[in-house]
């Protein structure tokens, strides 16, 4: 990563579970020299990272576009959870690897003066993510992890892969 962050740079890691997630805690290195606090959704897959993480880590409300009926309610809920959290961290940066999850936070981010770093994922590697397109316009920096994804966000990074 191209930023300089030292241990007292408030950031908050937000991302869905999952690929998303994993492609986050790639970024552990720059986690480690900085005054971190991880986001994700709580599922049965990950729940145990409160044991490890502790007081560094949150939770949201598990929810995919495929709970149809359901995703507006859980968006909403997220909305609140992600707005108590911000207020509680008062990060300085965002960093996400996306997806849905992250929106919310981002763009509370984006309200309250907060930088936004939107890494765009590694599997998409010739069309937009949903959320790509969103938080394009409000990140400040938004990298993407191949060359190619340059022509469909010409104003983005290239930095290469994370993994």
């Amino acid at each position: 990563m191209k930023h300089s962050f030292n241990e007292k740079t408030k950031i908050i890691f937000i991302s869905s579970t999952g690929g998303h997630f994993a492609e986050l805690m790639q970024l552990k290195p720059i986690m480690d020299k900085c005054n971190y606090h991880i986001v994700t959704e709580k599922t049965a897959t990950n729940k145990n990272l409160k044991e490890k993480y502790k007081n560094k880590l949150d939770f949201l409300v598990y929810g995919t576009r495929k709970t149809k009926l359901l995703y507006p309610f859980i968006l909403l809920i997220n909305c609140f959870i992600s707005l108590f959290i911000f207020l509680k961290i008062r990060p300085q940066v965002i960093i996400t690897t996306g997806t849905h999850t992250a929106g919310p936070m981002c763009c509370i981010a984006k309200i309250l003066g907060c930088k936004i770093i939107y890494i765009e994922t590694f599997a998409n590697r010739t069309s937009k993510t949903a959320t790509g397109k969103l938080l394009y316009h409000i990140a400040d920096t938004f990298v993407v992890q191949w060359e190619e994804m340059l022509e469909l966000y010409p104003k983005a990074k290239y930095w290469g892969w994370i993994f």
